[in-house]
C-alpha cells in the first residue's frame, strides 16, 4: 500500500513512555533544546535496495510475525501522519499533511541495539497502520486530528486490557509547527550518532520520494501494558477515535464486541501470528 514512500519515526515524543519501554539510557547522550524535545527521529522503511534490513516493507493491517527470538514484543500506539514532500536542491522544504491513522509501532526491546531503527524493522508485518484514514487538511492549533484520542487494547484468549494510556493527540510533547518544524530539521540535518542516523542519505538512497509516513510517538502504558508481551494468537488493537464523538468507555466496548463504528474512528487490529 505505501512501498514507495519512505517511513519515519518519532521518538520520545510522549513524557514517560521511553521510561517505561527501558529506552531512556539509549537517549542519555543526545543533546535536546528543551526536556520535552523529541529524541530522535528514526527510518522505519526505506524504498531503496541500498538500504539494507529498512528496504523490507514492515506495514500491515492485521498482522504482527513476532522475529524467532523475542519474548519482549510490545504494541506501541501512535499516530501515524501521511505528508507530501516537497524539495529544494535535495532538502526538505516543506511536509504538506494529507491524512492520518492508527498506527503501531511494534517494538522488540534489544539491549545491544545501536540504532532506533535496528529494533524497528526485523521483516515482512512487523509493524501496523490502520487501512481505515482520516482527511487532515492542516497540521496547525485547530485542524482535524486536534480532537482525536488513541486508546489500545491487548486480547488474549477473550480477555481484554488496556495496553496504553487512553491520551489525547493534542498531548504529544511536539505537535502542529513545531512538530512539524522539527521533523524537517532532522529529516536535512541529522547526523549518526549514538541511536541517530543520517536521515538525509536515506531520502537520496530512495531517490527522494514524494510522500512519507511519520508515526509521531508512543503513548504511556498502562501498568498492565508495561508488564505484558505479545504472544501468538494474541491480537493488538490500537484505536484513534473522535474525542467529541465517542468516550473513553464506548470505545472499551466496541473493543470487547470487535465491533465498531466507521465515523470519526481509525482501527487497527491485528493478529499476532
Amino acid at each position: 500500500m505505501f512501498k514507495d514512500v519512505i517511513g519515519f519515526g518519532v521518538a520520545g515524543n510522549f513524557a514517560g513512555h521511553l521510561e517505561q519501554a527501558g529506552e531512556a539510557t539509549d537517549f542519555l547522550n543526545v543533546k535536546v533544546e528543551n526536556n520535552i524535545q523529541p529524541k530522535a527521529l528514526f527510518p522505519f522503511y526505506v524504498p531503496s535496495q541500498h538500504a539494507g534490513f529498512l528496504s523490507q516493507y514492515p506495514l500491515s493491517s492485521d498482522t504482527i510475525i513476532p522475529p524467532n527470538d523475542a519474548d519482549n514484543l510490545q504494541i506501541e500506539p501512535e499516530v501515524a501522519i501521511v505528508f507530501d514532500i516537497s524539495y529544494q536542491d535535495n532538502k526538505v522544504v516543506a511536509l504538506t499533511p494529507v491524512k492520518f491513522a492508527a498506527y503501531n509501532d511494534c517494538s522488540i526491546r534489544k539491549p545491544n541495539a545501536k540504532k532506533i531503527s535496528e529494533k524497528k524493522n526485523w521483516g515482512a508485518e512487523t509493524k501496523g497502520i490502520s487501512q481505515d484514514f482520516i482527511e487532515l487538511s492542516s497540521f496547525t492549533k485547530g485542524c482535524e486530528l486536534d480532537k482525536y484520542r488513541i486508546a489500545s487494547f491487548h486480547m488474549r484468549n477473550g480477555e481484554l486490557n488496556r495496553y496504553g494510556e487512553d491520551s489525547a493527540a493534542i498531548d504529544y510533547s511536539y505537535f502542529h509547527e513545531q512538530l512539524n518544524d522539527w521533523i524537517i530539521d532532522k529529516m536535512n540535518n541529522q547526523k549518526d550518532e549514538g541511536p541517530a542516523e543520517n536521515l538525509s542519505i536515506y531520502l537520496a538512497n530512495a531517490n527522494y520520494p514524494e510522500q512519507t509516513i511519520i508515526s509521531i510517538g508512543a503513548t504511556r502504558y498502562t501498568t498492565y501494558g508495561e508488564t505484558n508481551f505479545l504472544k501468538s494468537g494474541d491480537q493488538s488493537i490500537v484505536v484513534v477515535y473522535d474525542g467529541e464523538k465517542y468516550t473513553s468507555d464506548e470505545i472499551e466496548t466496541m473493543a470487547k464486541m470487535n465491533s465498531f463504528e466507521k465515523l470519526g474512528i481509525s482501527l487497527l487490529s491485528q493478529k499476532v501470528i
